[in-house]
């Protein structure tokens, strides 16, 4: 509609917002929140099964005889025989190293149960994200496209959860921003 200025009527005075005026982002949103907590929950359990199945042997990627506790190398199966392409000989090298294994033991381990509790966002998107690329790179091309595979969505999506504080719905990180350990160093957000 418009007023008789010929301008459009934008709505003010009528006791409700303007007809222009823009609603919360989305990701404000209780339903949006709710959805991104699950995201991260999500992921956070993949990281989480990865390491339990490597160091305990579940069963499910990894048998029991080649369990990390049973002396088994999380790192060796697939560094040595599923790595391919540009990088897979340099891969290939760190198969079995005792600082690979502890290296990326960690990595899962810090990286799933940060996401897990919702806290250290930052530190498990960045940690995260190197480790996915790292597997990512070490079987180009992937499987099923010339370079985009679940890999980098997940990377993408743990950016994507850190970005949007997703760690302080059904998780601990509004307590966990407010710790002397995080005021004092707020890298650990």
């Amino acid at each position: 509609m418009s007023s008789s200025t010929g301008k459009p009527h934008l709505g003010h005075g009528t006791g409700g917002p303007p007809h222009n005026a823009r609603p919360a982002p989305l990701v404000e949103s209780p339903a949006a929140r709710v959805v991104w907590a699950i995201a991260r929950l999500s992921l956070g359990w993949v990281f989480v099964w990865a390491f339990l199945d490597k160091a305990f042997g579940l069963g499910h990627e990894t048998p029991a005889a080649k369990a990390w506790i049973n002396g088994g190398s999380p790192t060796e199966g697939f560094l040595k025989s599923a790595t391919k392409g540009p990088l897979a000989s340099a891969y290939q090298g760190m198969a079995g190293a005792v600082w690979a294994d502890w290296l990326f033991m960690i990595g899962l381990a810090a990286a799933g149960v940060a996401l897990m509790l919702g806290i250290g966002m930052r530190i498990a998107a960045v940690a995260g994200t190197v480790l996915l690329v790292m597997m990512w790179s070490a079987v180009l091309p992937p499987e099923n496209n010339v370079f985009m595979d679940y890999r980098l969505i997940y990377a993408i999506l743990l950016i994507g959860l850190a970005l949007v504080r997703a760690g302080d719905t059904l998780g601990l990180g509004r307590w966990w921003e407010r710790t002397a350990l995080v005021r004092r160093c707020p890298v650990l957000k």
